[in-house]
């Protein structure tokens, strides 16, 4: 049986990376997570990340969140960098794990490209939509865990912790239109994107995360968790 792809999304500072973790925990302890895996309709869970799931993928998150050359990066040049990191991410990590059983939960997916390059960048979004299509081979999530937050409060979060990465350095009216972005995207499809305030405390947050993701965990495995 192929395995899940479970992809989490949202602003700057939205508590993707902290809630990650969380339930991968989580899941590896859930009883009926584990029957699965007994019974071989799982195969495990792997955790990855975008940009950065590669090796290659890691030499272009340095350029896409380091780069500090004298001349700007275009946002084409952006884009193309950020479908290059998808590209190999897709073939060489995600459908092979997804292939074997495996679940998959990664840190952005090919919203992030539509809600930063196209809303807040403002790039034709049938472009993206077509560049993702080629550097996915058409794969979508399964599930898309959006960690909704508001910009500002994102901002700030990322401040705290210091070190702001080339993305996190943007104004603030850039990463509201990519907070528009992905609301935009949670109406078009309802069918796989669902929306979690991420202004909660992190125990809350995790909560409701693992609320959704055991809702669809018994509607996908009714057969194997009835036996």
């Amino acid at each position: 049986m192929p395995g899940k792809l479970l992809v989490f999304e949202g602003v700057e500072g939205c508590g993707k990376s902290t809630q990650l973790p969380i339930l991968q925990a989580t899941l590896l302890k859930h009883r009926a997570f584990q029957r699965l895996q007994e019974q071989h309709a799982v195969s495990g869970l792997l955790t990855t990340r975008e940009p950065g799931g590669t090796e290659l993928g890691l030499g272009l998150r340095h350029l896409l969140l380091g780069y500090q050359g004298r001349a700007a990066m275009a946002s084409r040049a952006e884009l193309l960098l950020y479908a290059a990191d998808r590209a190999q991410h897709v073939e060489e990590v995600i459908k092979p794990a997804l292939a074997e059983g495996c679940w998959v939960l990664c840190d952005r997916f090919i919203d992030s490209t539509v809600a930063y390059q196209g809303y807040g960048r403002g790039l034709d979004l049938d472009l993206i939509d077509q560049l993702n299509r080629v550097a996915t081979g058409g794969l979508v999530p399964d599930l898309t865990l959006w960690l909704q937050l508001d910009a500002e409060v994102g901002l700030a979060r990322t401040q705290q912790r210091g070190g702001a990465d080339r993305m996190e350095q943007a104004d603030l009216s850039f990463h509201q239109r990519v907070q528009g972005g992905f609301a935009a995207l949670a109406a078009q499809h309802r069918e796989r994107i669902v929306a979690i305030d991420a202004a909660a405390g992190v125990e809350a947050v995790a909560r409701e995360i693992f609320a959704v993701v055991e809702g669809y965990l018994q509607q996908w495995y009714a057969p194997n968790l009835m036996t």
